[in-house]
């Protein structure tokens, strides 16, 4: 089915000036994850209002390195910090892990609310995980700051028949893994459509940040979680490191043993036949010896048996 825009929710396209963020300086920090080609750089520039980040459609990811681009919308102060894309096709795990880990600095002193940008219609296993990744990389208080917003809302809805649309709330039903990382993100989660102009879809997603800055007392994820997150993963890397090298020892001492028990076998069978060969040696030393000894008394006897006959020849 061919695609639309979302229906308007008001005719204006205004924001509405009285909406203000709950936070201690006035300016709502925002940081964008998500997988290469989700959106987030689009998702960016519609929050702003202007294209601040650049975009284009491609499987290889737009963002190299973090960035951080402020605005305004209405009366508020917005910083949007886009970051490399999570299971970036072009970055190694780890650089990806280590570029994700700079936006911290990047949105000094620290994010309040951490996108996970999902193209609707694409949700792979990999999204499956971002949430889990992003408790990885930034500890499990990060998910107090987390939210799903969707891009592409216009996969949503059908060509002219109102009938053919379908709300978000339709469409989560039908996708329990998609579901599964909103609930992760404690239900919170915001459709954009880049084809709707009516900047309306940005303030409500204001509204909805604002809800959870005021559900987390006014605070915002900190450089003190994340060192803390930091010291987690530190320490899970020693934990697997040493269960490795203790996996290791183990492996060398069966080798060992392996080898021990191998080289004892080795020895056994090499007496074994060393044994045998004696054994055998000495048989036939005794078969021949006993072959001597017939000959010789067959010998012996024969000559004997000729003096014999002599002696009684000379009687004669």
């Amino acid at each position: 089915m061919k695609s639309r825009p979302l229906k308007k929710v008001n005719k204006c396209s205004c924001y509405p000036t009285g909406i203000q963020l709950h936070t201690q300086n006035g300016e709502i920090r925002i940081v964008l994850v998500g997988k290469t080609g989700a959106g987030k750089s689009v998702a960016g520039n519609i929050i702003l209002g202007e294209n601040a980040f650049p975009s284009k459609i491609s499987s290889i990811s737009q963002t190299k390195n973090c960035h951080k681009r402020r605005g305004k919308v209405g009366e508020q102060s917005v910083a949007v910090i886009d970051i490399p894309g999570l299971f970036d096709t072009s970055l190694s795990n780890e650089e990806s892990l280590k570029k994700i880990a700079e936006c911290i600095s990047f949105s000094a002193p620290g994010p309040h609310v951490f996108l996970i940008v999902i193209q609707l219609g694409r949700f792979t296993e990999e999204e499956q995980k971002t949430v889990e990744m992003i408790k990885t990389l930034f500890g499990d208080e990060a998910s107090k700051y987390t939210m799903v917003l969707f891009t592409h809302g216009d996969f949503l809805h059908g060509d002219d028949d109102d009938d053919d649309d379908v709300t978000i709330a339709q469409f989560l039903l039908g996708n329990p893994h998609l579901d599964s990382v909103i609930s992760q993100c404690n239900g919170r989660y915001h459709v954009f459509n880049k084809k709707d102009k009516n900047r309306s879809q940005v303030t409500e997603l204001l509204e909805k940040i604002n809800t959870m800055v005021k559900m987390n007392g006014g605070s915002h994820y900190t450089t003190d979680m994340f060192q803390e997150a930091e010291r987690a993963i530190e320490e899970e890397k020693n934990r697997i490191l040493r269960e490795n090298e203790e996996k290791i020892r183990r492996e060398e001492e069966k080798l060992k043993k392996e080898k021990m028990i191998q080289e004892a076998r080795e020895k056994e069978l090499k007496e074994k036949n060393e044994r045998i060969l004696r054994e055998n040696e000495e048989q036939k030393r005794r078969q021949n010896e006993l072959k001597q000894d017939t000959q010789e008394a067959q010998e012996k006897a024969i000559k004997e048996e000729k003096k014999r006959i002599q002696r009684e020849k000379e009687v004669v």
